[in-house]
């Protein structure tokens, strides 16, 4: 058995054992299996017959789920987890950052690898599927012949038009593939983007070149954590124009606050075995002085936002209290944390979120892992979706998929750096 193999009988594994559960049944240490599960090393060719043994007496249990999907641009799964969450069954990932990768691998074990660059994979080697997720990054896209085109009278088609972008891989997919819907998520000013132009771009290629009936709204996910976060969302379906967004549904409780994602230090603060203590200090009921801002930052960033306020402008940061709702969370909040601090009294410095708090503002379980140093935490937090509002919106695209889903074979493509 190869070892790409092994690790994928491990995969398997992992989606009905705990990472402990599985240590205790080989005897080894669960720091063991976790390095097997992040591919940081690989377990002994004799364990993959407990492995398979394993595997058998769940197989009853597994189910392909109610439709299929891929994830595109993945980041560390949010989307995913939503869909997952209303009976989604992920068939194909990519994601070319390596400590995404990581941190995606060690969350969703699954019987496909991780492909990186996806502008390198054959549109036709993607599993069929009902579903296109991606979170794609926005680019400009250029004029060049299509300009030239236009003046000589001749039609051009995406392929002209989005060629150098990354978008234009999700539209090679959607035309290779045809899945019957697709979601696409960006920041907010994906439409004033360029002029205008992105947008236009993007959506005369999902209708017109592509045959798609398109739904956009803009969601802030304030409803569902206590974070200020705008995003747009695009939904396509090819065999209906009945969806509608006046069926999202926001959660029905009081707006939530900073005080519902904030470590608590009443002695109430669960111990999450995965984070070992790293964040918080259970011994002292305490975050770790760690993330608490030194004298120096704390007097440059004053300075900084008096000096913005004497010219009139908002720059500087934000100080968050139990009853606020925070700023967006960005990817640069690793260098200084200055959009979101947390207030510790007048007789001390404000101190960042901690990682941990930073999964909760997201929607991320408390059974989310963190295997990745805290500024690569930072960075994928702040790039990730909030995945409750996801969730919802899973929740009345589902209705759409469920029907006459197709039986798609699982992704056998290998790891692409």
């Amino acid at each position: 058995m190869t070892i790409e193999n092994l690790h994928k009988l491990l995969d398997q594994t992992h989606q009905y054992l705990s990472t402990s559960e599985i240590a205790r049944h080989f005897e080894v240490a669960p720091s063991t299996v976790q390095r097997w599960l992040t591919r940081e090393s690989s377990p002994k060719a004799y364990i993959s017959k407990g492995l398979e043994q394993l595997l058998l007496s769940f197989e009853p249990k597994k189910s392909a789920g109610d439709f299929s999907f891929i994830d595109l641009f993945a980041g560390i799964g949010g989307i995913r987890q939503a869909f997952e969450h209303h009976g989604g069954h992920c068939v194909f990932t990519s994601e070319w950052n390596t400590y995404s990768q990581k941190t995606y691998a060690s969350n969703y074990p699954s019987d496909h690898a991780l492909v990186g660059d996806i502008t390198k994979i054959n549109a036709s080697d993607i599993p069929n599927h009902d579903l296109l997720l991606a979170g794609f990054p926005c680019q400009p896209f250029s004029l060049a012949g299509v300009s030239k085109k236009n003046s000589l009278g001749r039609a051009h088609g995406f392929a002209d038009e989005t060629q150098g972008t990354l978008f234009f891989d999700v539209a090679r997919i959607l035309a290779e593939k045809q899945p019957k819907a697709f979601l696409l998520e960006n920041v907010k000013n994906l439409k004033s983007h360029d002029k205008g132009r992105t947008f236009d771009v993007i959506q005369r290629t999902l209708t017109e070149e592509l045959g798609y009936n398109i739904h956009t709204k803009i969601l802030d996910a304030q409803a569902w954590t206590p974070q200020h976060r705008e995003r747009i969302v695009i939904v396509g379906f090819k065999d209906t124009n009945d969806f509608d967004w006046a069926d999202l549904v926001k959660p029905d409780k009081n707006s939530p606050i900073m005080q519902d994602i904030l470590h608590r230090t009443d002695g109430t603060e669960p111990f999450l075995e995965q984070d070992h203590n790293r964040f918080f200090d259970h011994h002292q009921n305490q975050v770790h002085t760690k993330y608490t801002l030194s004298n120096k930052l704390w007097a440059y960033l004053q300075a900084y936002a008096q000096k913005h306020r004497e010219k009139g402008n908002g720059f500087g940061y934000g100080l968050v209290y139990p009853h606020s709702v925070s700023r967006t969370l960005s990817a640069r909040y690793h260098k200084d944390g200055s959009e979101i601090l947390v207030y510790q009294g007048e007789d001390k410095n404000p101190r960042r979120l901690t990682p941990r708090e930073c999964a909760r503002l997201m929607g991320y379980p408390d059974d989310f892992k963190i295997p990745v140093s805290d500024t690569q935490a930072y960075q994928q937090f702040g790039n990730s979706v909030v995945m409750p509002v996801f969730k919802a919106v899973a929740e009345i695209m589902r209705p759409y998929l469920v029907n006459s889903a197709i039986d798609a074979p699982k992704g056998n493509l290998n790891y692409v750096s």
